[in-house]
Parts: structure tokens; sequence; C-alpha cells
């Protein structure tokens, strides 16, 4: 179904952005393939090539407007057009408020945030220019529910729904398609982030009471949403572990 289908992937070399790579590219998808970390692009790069999808990689860094204009450049130059765009790219440096870790709050509004606006502002001029497209972006049950050490984390993730309605809400009049999809508890490597020891300590002593989901459960609601007749728009996916309560 999703033969010649473009689609840009955002903080691909790990977690859910490496489960919808191989979701995606399987689905016969080309696949843009964009994170910092190039080895683990090549690593993923090398596992695609058994799909009939097209590859391309790119080491790229989401708080650079400059670098994910050149990637729209790139992927249009290769593939002749991009269809899909999905802000993957996320950082959860969680820790308490008093603890006063302002470079990681920064860090988290540039990658969260400011990388959101700028995947929208690369490939929304080719978007509206064909009148067609989607754009999805990575939220969090975070931005529906704030625990402690999650302040800062739950912020930009709230900022990022209000930023895909705002969207749905300018562009009602075009066909391009959005949607949010706001993860609960997935088995990643974003916890590897953490350095406040208080809040480190705190999560081992509590343990976690439920299983995570696996990145692969995320990749099938993108796949889902992308899979949609054109005239439907999957808005916000809301998927939690089955014991994670609300």
């Amino acid at each position: 179904m999703l033969h010649e289908k473009t689609v840009i992937i955002t903080g691909a070399s790990s977690g859910i952005g490496e489960a919808a790579a191989q979701r995606l590219a399987k689905e016969g998808a080309n696949v843009v393939l964009a994170a910092r970390r190039l080895d683990m692009l090549n690593k993923l790069n090398s596992q695609l090539n058994e799909y009939q999808g097209k590859v391309l990689i790119r080491q790229t860094d989401v708080t650079s407007l400059e670098q994910m204009n050149q990637l729209a450049t790139e992927t249009i130059n290769e593939f002749g057009k991009i269809d899909i765009m999905f802000n993957n790219a996320g950082v959860m440096p969680l820790s308490y408020m008093k603890n006063i870790k302002v470079n990681e709050w920064n860090n988290m509004i540039d990658v969260n945030i400011k990388g959101v606006l700028n995947g929208f502002a690369a490939v929304s001029p080719h978007m509206l220019e064909r009148n067609e497209g989607h754009i999805i972006t990575t939220s969090s049950d975070a931005a529906h529910k704030v625990f402690a050490g999650s302040a800062v984390y739950s912020a930009t993730k709230h900022a990022v729904a209000a930023i895909m309605k705002g969207l749905k809400l300018e562009m009602a009049h075009t066909n391009l398609r959005f949607t949010s999809i706001s993860p609960g508890a997935v088995a990643t490597e974003l916890t590897n982030s953490i350095t406040d020891e208080e809040f480190l300590h705190d999560m081992e002593e509590q343990g976690m009471p439920f299983a995570p989901m696996k990145s692969e459960n995320i990749a099938d609601a993108v796949y889902y949403a992308i899979t949609q007749p054109q005239n439907v728009d999957v808005n916000e996916i809301l998927i939690r572990p089955v014991h994670q309560d609300g």
C-alpha cells in the first residue's frame, strides 16, 4: 500500500523511529532516515536493504532549520516528493524542578518543540504546493498527564499537541493531514538521558508496575494513520500499556 510513498523520519536511529522505518520500508515506502548518530543510521540502513523501498540516510540535527531544509531538499531531489513527515525526534531527561537542570530544560525545548516547528517549516511549502501530504508528530502521554519530574517534558509535549491542533485548524481547507501520536510507557532508550540522581533513585525505588509497550506498537499506530483513506484524517492517537492508568 505504501509503494512509491516517501517518508521522512526524524529520530530514526533507535526506538520508535527505527521501528517505524522498519515497518514502513517493509510495506514498500521509500524512507529517509534522519538523526544525529550516523553510525546507528548506517546500521539501520543495512537492515533495510532486503525491502523494496529505497533508503536515504542523512545526519541531521532537528534543532537546525538549515539542516532540516537541506533534508527536505535532498529528499525531493532523490525521490521527487515528500508524502509523509514523521517528526519523531525527542529527548526526555526527566528531573525535579528544584534541581535546576537548566541546560536539559533548554535542550528539551530545542528538540521537542523547535524540532517539530523546523520539520513543519521544511516540508510544508512543498506539501502545500502539491496540496497533499501528511505530518505526523510524536507527542506523549505526558502531554495529557503531568507527574513529578515531568514538568518541563510535559510542557514541551503540551506545546506539540497545541501546534498540531493549530495546524489542523489553519490547514482545514487543504488536503494536508495531521496526526499527533501520544505513547504511554515504551521500552526505548529515552530514559538513558536522565541525569538527576534523586529522580533516578526514586524511579528505581518505585520500579515499573506494568510492562511497557514495544516501539513496534507505536510503529503500527503510525502505519494505521498513514494508510487511512485520503478523506480520513486521524488527528490524535493516545496509546498506553493496558495496565497504565490514565
